[in-house]
């Protein structure tokens, strides 16, 4: 039985819809309709061999851009539920959020950016976007997938001023400084959550961070001492799993209280009430605190050890090469790019790279760079 959902909660009955008219759906809600799309696409089945801080190939347990997605997917399904909003749009934007992403995580983001500066840049969550509506081709009818308004708002988090206004209606909200659906808002934390977390049980599995080292950090040792009070001999792989679960129970405990919390005080009556509102859905001070803490230890200790830094230096120079090989001979790219190349070259390259797994980047790089590799 579908649960009644709060009146502002996005109710897929009153979507305000899709760029192109389609009959509705049949035995399923648009939103249902959207997920759906999702994860028959191609942008999705790439996330399995699109890295989060590893490099796909460095070992085959590391979260991948997909197994995230899933797990932030589990962790908003289950806020929203209990928030009485719509699990289904939640899902679907949190199994679209990542679409956009660069092959090698941030530091391949980060290379692309720099090399599109002079051309408009480049950001995952606008690409992510362009994806769903321009980069998908699977339907005769329409270029993207056709997803409907309230996912697509969903999908950009950020967005300058500048290109808001060369989005047409999901632009709309940054230009008038709204807030975008709670569901997206769940979408936009439920995220943090997953990442956080699973960077720390990574950085444990690959021997980069020490439980030692992650013991000076409050929420990681207040959640390890109730493991061991709760099993007084348990250690290794089970330790960190017992300790990184409890985080997350924590966390997603805190963010439906707090949530619901800020959810009263506001009094929301409709879902444009959500949008004139401050952002409703957050953390307590003081978990939001811990989650700080947490993140500058990750960004210290992990995102910046020197292996993985290693990593990343070679990843930059990887999509620099391409993107400046591309650029100078645009016929090396694949026919179809060369096609969009005609309109805009830049952006054409941007597109064929991003679209990359970290796999095909490094063999494509070998292709155009070894004389050895045809």
């Amino acid at each position: 039985m579908t649960p009644e959902l709060a009146p502002y909660a996005a109710n897929a009955e009153s979507s305000r819809g899709r760029r192109f008219r389609e009959p509705p759906p049949r035995g399923r809600s648009e939103y249902q309709r959207d997920r759906d799309r999702i994860i028959h696409s191609t942008g999705f089945r790439r996330l399995e061999y699109k890295t989060q801080v590893f490099v796909n190939h460095e070992g085959d347990l590391f979260r991948t851009r997909l197994t995230h997605s899933l797990e932030v997917a589990q962790i908003g399904r289950s806020v929203a539920r209990h928030l009485s909003l719509s699990e289904d749009l939640t899902e679907a934007i949190t199994l679209a959020h990542d679409l956009g992403h660069t092959p090698f995580g941030h530091s391949g983001q980060d290379a692309l950016n720099d090399c599109m500066k002079p051309y408009g840049g480049f950001e995952h969550n606008l690409q992510s976007l362009r994806v769903v509506d321009v980069l998908e081709q699977r339907y005769g009818a329409f270029d993207g997938l056709n997803l409907t308004f309230e996912t697509r708002e969903g999908i950009l988090k950020h967005c300058s001023l500048k290109n808001a206004r060369l989005l047409g209606d999901v632009g709309e909200r940054f230009i008038r400084r709204q807030r975008p659906s709670l569901e997206a808002q769940i979408a936009n934390l439920a995220d943090e959550i997953a990442y956080n977390n699973h960077d720390v049980d990574d950085g444990l599995r690959s021997g980069l961070l020490e439980m030692d080292q992650l013991a000076t950090v409050g929420i990681f040792r207040r959640h390890m001492r109730a493991a061991l009070k709760s099993y007084p001999k348990i250690e290794g792989r089970r330790l960190v799993h017992e300790t990184v679960r409890r985080m997350i129970d924590t966390l997603v405990t805190d963010l439906i209280r707090q949530s619901a919390a800020s959810i009263r005080e506001h009094n929301p009556t409709s879902l444009d009430d959500v949008r004139k509102a401050p952002a409703m859905i957050r953390f307590s001070q003081r978990i939001q605190q811990e989650q700080t803490e947490l993140k500058q230890f990750l960004r210290t200790n992990l995102y910046r050890h020197y292996r993985v830094s290693r990593m990343s230096s070679k990843a930059r120079r990887i999509i620099t090469d391409l993107f400046q090989a591309f650029l100078a001979e645009p016929g090396l790219l694949p026919p179809e790019f060369q096609a969009r190349a005609e309109t805009n070259t830049p952006r054409a390259i941007a597109d064929y790279i991003a679209g990359m797994t970290d796999r095909y980047a490094i063999v494509e790089h070998r292709r155009l760079f070894s004389i050895d590799v045809s």
